[in-house]
C-alpha cells in the first residue's frame, strides 16, 4: 500500500518549514529529505499515522518522500502550498522563502500536536548531524531501505510497519485505517468538484427586474 491520495501538500510544506526554521532558515536538500522521511517514520511509530501521507521511496542516498522531493526539485505541477513558504532550490540547498514569517512552531498552523511531537523528536536526535552522517544512518539502521543501485524502489507502508515491529494485527488495523482515510479524502474531493461544476458563475447570475 502506498496511497498518494493521503498526501497533504500543506503539511508537507510546513513540515519542511519546521526543519528549515530549526536550522536557521536553510538546509542541504539531502539532509532535509532525510529528516522529513525520519519524521514520517516516527509518526507511524508513535501514532500509527503519517504526517504528510507522501509516497516513500528507496533511492541511492537513502529513503525519501517522493512528492516532496519533486517539490524541492521543481518537478511538481501543483505545488502552490510549497511555493508559498519554501524558496526554489539553490544548488544543493533549500531555504525558507521568508524566514520572518515563522517565529515559532505555532506559526505552522496546519501541523497537529502529534505532527510536532514527531518532528521535534527527529530534530532533537538528528538535527546536529551532517547530511552525510544522516544519510549513512538511514543506510545502516533502517531495514526498510533497499539499495536501488541507481534506480528507485517503493517503500510500501506494509514494509515500513514490519520494520517498526508492528504485530500482524496492529499492521492490518493501520492499513485498514489508511485505506478508509484515503477513500474519504477522494470522496470529499469528488464532492467538491461536483459542487463546483454546478455552481453558477457570479457574472452569469440574473439580476431580478
Amino acid at each position: 500500500m502506498n496511497h498518494t491520495e493521503l498526501f497533504d501538500d500543506k503539511k508537507a510544506a510546513q513540515a519542511a518549514a519546521y526543519f528549515l526554521f530549526k536550522a536557521g532558515g536553510r538546509l542541504p536538500v539531502l539532509k532535509l529529505m532525510k529528516l522529513m522521511y525520519l519524521a514520517e517514520r516516527k509518526s507511524y511509530e508513535l501514532f500509527s499515522y503519517p504526517i504528510t501521507g507522501d509516497s516513500m521511496v528507496s533511492m541511492d542516498h537513502g529513503p525519501v518522500l517522493s512528492i516532496t522531493l519533486n517539490n524541492v526539485n521543481g518537478m511538481s505541477s501543483n505545488n502552490d502550498c510549497w511555493d508559498e513558504v519554501i524558496s526554489d532550490r539553490d544548488g544543493h540547498d533549500v531555504a525558507l522563502k521568508d524566514p520572518s514569517t515563522i517565529r515559532s512552531d505555532e506559526d505552522l498552523r496546519d501541523l497537529s500536536e502529534s505532527d510536532v511531537i514527531s518532528l521535534k523528536a527527529i530534530w532533537d536526535e538528528f538535527g546536529h548531524m551532517t547530511k552525510y552522517q544522516i544519510r549513512d544512518y538511514t543506510h545502516e539502521a533502517l531495514p526498510e531501505w533497499q539499495n536501488p543501485n541507481g534506480s528507485s524502489f517503493p517503500i510500501r507502508v506494509e514494509r515500513l510497519l514490519d520494520a517498526l515491529g508492528f504485530s500482524e494485527e496492529k499492521k492490518q488495523n493501520v492499513l485498514t485505517s489508511l485505506q478508509l482515510q484515503a477513500g474519504l479524502k477522494v470522496a470529499i474531493h469528488r464532492m467538491k468538484h461536483v459542487a463546483a461544476s454546478y455552481r453558477e458563475p457570479a457574472e452569469t447570475k440574473r439580476i431580478p427586474a
